[in-house]
Order: structure tokens, then C-alpha cells, then sequence
């Protein structure tokens, strides 16, 4: 009788294995993008509804009635600009922490790198991303908002959030297999998690000496990042460092005990 049984490989991510498994990535996010918009009626653009709805209502109710300042930016433009990434970081750690859940069969069927499935999840929000961002270089002339060689590094600041929504995806994904009342905690935490991110509000408004807290938030650097890149300012380089040493770190993290817990995904899914 042929037993096979888990080796006893170190809990990281490994990196060769991932890069000859690339093939499989780019099938299952493709897979996850024709999933989402099969038999809708708007198609691909419901990627535009959720974001442009949004940014209307907190025009109206936050940048109309209660004022909040926009750093002198077109409200509209400010919020669509925080929104934008907000709005793919939150779809995208909602979409992978119940990837691995949603995918039981297939795990329990053949093997291959199980991070893969979270990252399908993130990887297909790239293309609500770039939909969305249609929208935004269309609103900008409208704005009289000047587009600069700025924009170019909203390149990198993409990749750091993808990172980030991996980060935080992968550790749910692998809490969500064990207790499967994550699933349920996590769109709440996500919308609480928007308040604590200067998405409709500038980073200004709060106390500089209470500011660092903000900052612990790898979102909140980030966005601070897309603003400065959209909106041709200054880049805040300490929120931007602080950003990606975090994203990095639990990135990093988030590989580890997802590398430990991998092994008894097909048993408890």
C-alpha cells in the first residue's frame, strides 16, 4: 500500500514552486473573473457601479452637508481617488478569505500550492481595478484636474496594495477553513476598517500627534500614495516607507501560518 503523507518542508512560501505553478494562477483568476459576471445583466460594469455610487453618496452627505475638507481637491475626485483602491483592497481580502472555502473540492482533489487560490482571488480584482480607473482619467478632465507624470506610480502603489489585500486574504483564507464564522466577521471588520482609513476624509483632520496611529494602517499610507501620484503632490515618504515595511512584514507573516496550516486543509475543509 502506497501512503502519501505531508513532508516536513519549512512554513514558507516557496518561491519556485509558486513561479511553476504560474500557469495554474493565471487560469483561476481568470476563472474567478468569468465566474463573477456570468449571466448578470451589467456585466463588467458592476466594476464601475459599486465605486461611482459610492463616491456619490459620500459626495453628497459627507462633502456636501457635513463639509469635510478635500486638501482643495474637487471632492468627487478626492473620495474617487481613496475609493478606487479602497474599493479593490476590500473586495479583494472579502474574495480570497472565502476562496479556500469555496474551493473544497478542488483541494481536496490534487495538489498544488493552495496560496495560489487566494491569489486568483486578488489577482481577478486587478481587472475591476483597471475598469474603475477608466472612470477616474475620464472625471479628471472634467475636475480641470491636471494629469502629470505623477500617475505612472500608482504602478507600484497597485502592487503593494495587491500585496497588502494578499497579506490579509491569505491569514483569513486559513482562519476561515478552521473557524467558519470568519466569513462573517469579516465584512464587518472591513467596513469598520474603511473608517479607520482616510478614505473620505484627508489625512489632515487628524491631530498630528495622534497621526502615527493612522499610520499603522498600511491603507492609510497607500492612499495617501494614489492621492499625491492622481492629484500631482508632494508624496508623504514616511507614510509610504511605514506602508510597505508593514505590508512587507505581514506579508511575510501571513505566508508563514498560512504555510503551517496548509497542511490540513483537505482534511478539515
Amino acid at each position: 500500500m502506497l501512503r502519501v503523507s505531508a513532508g516536513r518542508r519549512p512554513a514558507t512560501l516557496e518561491v519556485r514552486e509558486l513561479w511553476a505553478y504560474r500557469e495554474l494562477l493565471y487560469f483561476l483568476a481568470w476563472r474567478d473573473v468569468k465566474v463573477r459576471y456570468k449571466q448578470t445583466v451589467l456585466g463588467a460594469a458592476w466594476a464601475i457601479v459599486q465605486p461611482v455610487a459610492t463616491m456619490v453618496v459620500f459626495t453628497l452627505f459627507f462633502g456636501k452637508l457635513a463639509g469635510i475638507p478635500a486638501d482643495g481637491a474637487p471632492y468627487p475626485i478626492f473620495v474617487y481617488a481613496g475609493l478606487l483602491p479602497w474599493t479593490f483592497f476590500a473586495n479583494a481580502v472579502t474574495a480570497s478569505g472565502d476562496s479556500l472555502v469555496a474551493n473544497s473540492s478542488l483541494i481536496t482533489k490534487v495538489y498544488f500550492p493552495r496560496v495560489l487560490i487566494p491569489g486568483a482571488a486578488v489577482a481577478a480584482g486587478l481587472v475591476d481595478f483597471a475598469i474603475s480607473a477608466a472612470v477616474l482619467l475620464i472625471m479628471m478632465p472634467l475636475y480641470a484636474a491636471p494629469m502629470t507624470a505623477r500617475m505612472l506610480m500608482a504602478v507600484p502603489l497597485l502592487a503593494l496594495t495587491a500585496m497588502a489585500a494578499l497579506a490579509f486574504g491569505m491569514l483569513i483564507a486559513a482562519l476561515n477553513v478552521r473557524y467558519r464564522d470568519a466569513r462573517y466577521a469579516v465584512p464587518f471588520a472591513i467596513q469598520l476598517w474603511m473608517f479607520l482609513t482616510p478614505v473620505i476624509y484627508p489625512v489632515s483632520i487628524v491631530p498630528s500627534r495622534w497621526r502615527w496611529m493612522l499610520f499603522l494602517n498600511p491603507m492609510s499610507g497607500l492612499i495617501q500614495g494614489y492621492r499625491s501620484a492622481l492629484l500631482g503632490r508632494a508624496f508623504d515618504l514616511a507614510g509610504l516607507a511605514a506602508a510597505a515595511v508593514i505590508t512587507v512584514l505581514m506579508l511575510a507573516w501571513s505566508g508563514f501560518v498560512f504555510r503551517r496550516m496548509e497542511r490540513s486543509f483537505a482534511d478539515v475543509v
